[in-house]
């Protein structure tokens, strides 16, 4: 079988940062988004490349109004109370400032190209591992996160964990709730999923070189080892770092890292996942749209060598499902 290319965007607006950095701070990144994800559409139709939008669920509301009718009745209670969105946050939302916090309009224009998928990021942007919340807080965020996209018409099949919180506890859950694919972590310690009390300076470091260096290997998957275990674990390759004027002289290096870990998979038959937040190219949108560029053509290159498929995470998830059903056929039994 041929190698596989999946590009998930963790589509947040300033509910992915806003426990980081204040309206002031990184506004202009998130404002870049209303312009970005047009051009990025653009850019894949061009390049007949398919995307996963795991879209936080506050962006469907088209008002601070809308919003808090569309809350579960049960938030998380993470001791850390600036980790959690309703504790003050709803207060700091205007007319001045709703293109920060909700994209309707965006999430519509992603629609009318069903090549692409639109996933959950959650509902609240929720942190799996972080002390406090509980499962039972995290179903009612999921089930707001699938009833909210239903009511643009959109099943929910895919998930990507906030922060890569990835929390093996929780995947009964999205199961019940219909949802077949997550985004795993890269199987390295470097990217095992810790809360943010748990982060260390040392994997920070490591995972800043990896983006340049070859420290954790290339991060692709055998399909075969994908498909035993529902919902199917889809993991991450590598993070599409933003342009750094600071690092600008190692620009090669980065872009060397990502199309050699390509070439892999596509020799392979492997899958690779590539992934980086909308705001990521929110400023600088030229150098980052150019190297992304770059990215693309070699995708045509190995597409054509090669025949690397361009699928969403909900294709994968129908791939995955029937070399899992041609594997039942054959006797094999599944935990």
């Amino acid at each position: 079988m041929a190698g596989k290319l999946i590009i998930s965007l963790d589509f947040e607006l300033f509910w992915g940062v806003r426990d980081k950095k204040s309206l002031e701070e990184y506004g202009i990144n998130i404002l870049g988004v209303w312009d970005v994800i047009p051009t990025m559409i653009k850019l894949f139709e061009r390049y007949n490349v398919k995307a996963t939008f795991a879209t936080v669920g506050f962006l469907f509301a088209v008002s601070k109004e809308d919003l808090i009718k569309l809350t579960p009745k049960r938030y998380p209670h993470y001791l850390d109370s600036n980790l959690s969105p309703y504790n003050g946050h709803f207060a700091l939302i205007s007319e001045f400032n709703s293109k920060l916090h909700f994209a309707p309009e965006l999430i519509a224009l992603i629609k009318k190209y069903p090549t692409h998928e639109i996933a959950t990021h959650t509902f609240s942007h929720y942190y799996c591992l972080e002390p406090g919340q509980n499962k039972e807080e995290f179903e009612q965020d999921i089930m707001a996160a699938v009833e909210t996209a239903k009511r643009d018409n959109i099943d929910i099949k895919s998930l990507v964990f906030p922060r890569n919180q990835f929390n093996d506890e929780y995947l009964e859950v999205i199961k019940s709730l219909g949802i077949t694919s997550f985004r795993g972590n890269e199987r390295s310690w470097i990217y095992e999923a810790v809360n943010g009390g748990d982060e260390k300076l040392l994997r920070r470091a490591l995972r800043l070189l990896d983006a340049y260096f070859n420290i954790s290997g290339h991060n692709c998957y055998a399909l075969g080892d994908l498909y035993r275990k529902e919902p199917f674990d889809i993991p991450s390759s590598r993070f599409l770092r933003p342009y750094s004027s600071r690092l600008r002289f190692l620009e090669r290096l980065r872009l060397r890292r990502i199309l050699n870990s390509m070439t892999h998979a596509a020799k392979e038959g492997k899958l690779f996942h590539l992934w980086w937040h909308p705001h990521n190219f929110g400023i600088n949108q030229n150098q980052n749209f150019r190297f992304l560029n770059k990215i693309l053509d070699k995708y045509i290159e190995l597409n054509q060598k090669y025949g690397f498929e361009s699928v969403t995470m909900k294709e994968m998830s129908s791939i995955l499902y029937k070399m899992r059903g041609n594997e039942k056929l054959s006797g094999v039994d599944f935990d």
